[in-house]
């Protein structure tokens, strides 16, 4: 492939981006794992403030980068990371409303699986429907992390919506008939991606909220918890 480094989005050179790279939402959070994590970090992007990290963690380089909100954002980033930086795996690590309650406040959810009410996997013209999941040995390698560290995780399917402020009020709860955990919006483009381009890809989040019930993490709250799942993150890095 020819080299289309640096991008329109990333200012990186390939050697300047680890070959696992951990994918906050926010790339301030992003920040916040490279400055408390990370020994030796290098900040290797600033475009748009899509903020990323490269650094060492007992040992192994790691890059931790931003990816915004919804699959048009992290589709870009992760596509690029995957495609022309030479990136083996992805771990999304964000927050979430639970739908069920197998997942309580503070949880960490491993996402096996992500449903989708986007049509982002009609770009490849499949003849049916694709079942966007985890890579399989990250998955399993996140509940045996989180039993060593006292972690509580729960595995399962999650919904990655393309819609924040839905107009059918009862959506979720049709979602919540199925099983499905929690309601986030990124993973289901990160793991087509990674099917597509042959690499590995994992969603673990935090839930912070609750749709139905209007609970809600506080901002301390949000902040001890999450530390958690970055925890849990780097030590499948």
């Amino acid at each position: 492939m020819p080299n289309l480094t640096p991008t329109p989005h990333n200012a990186a050179t390939p050697d300047m981006i680890a070959k696992t790279v951990l994918m906050p939402g926010d790339p301030l959070r992003a920040k916040f794992i490279a400055e408390n994590f990370l020994t030796d970090a290098v900040c290797v992007n600033t475009v748009r403030n899509m903020l990323a990290y490269t650094g060492d963690y007992e040992g192994r380089r790691v890059t931790v980068m931003g990816g915004g909100m919804g699959m048009p954002s992290v589709g870009i980033y992760t596509y690029e990371l995957f495609n022309f930086y030479g990136v083996e795996k992805i771990i999304r690590i964000g927050s979430a409303g639970t739908l069920n309650p197998r997942a309580g406040l503070r949880d960490v959810v491993i996402g096996v699986g992500a449903s989708t009410d986007s049509n982002y996997a009609h770009q490849y013209g499949l003849p049916g429907t694709f079942a966007p999941i985890a890579d399989f040995d990250l998955a399993r390698a996140a509940a045996e992390a989180g039993e060593r560290l006292g972690i509580k995780t729960v595995a399962g399917n999650i919904l990655s919506s393309d819609v924040f402020y839905s107009d059918d009020k009862e959506s979720l709860k049709k979602w919540h008939k199925m099983g499905i955990l929690a309601v986030e919006m990124e993973a289901a483009a990160l793991y087509m991606n990674a099917a597509r381009a042959g690499k590995r890809a994992l969603c673990l989040l935090t839930i912070s909220d609750s749709p139905d019930s209007g609970e809600a993490l506080s901002a301390e709250e949000r902040q001890n918890s999450f530390t958690d799942m970055m925890k849990l993150a780097l030590e499948l890095a």
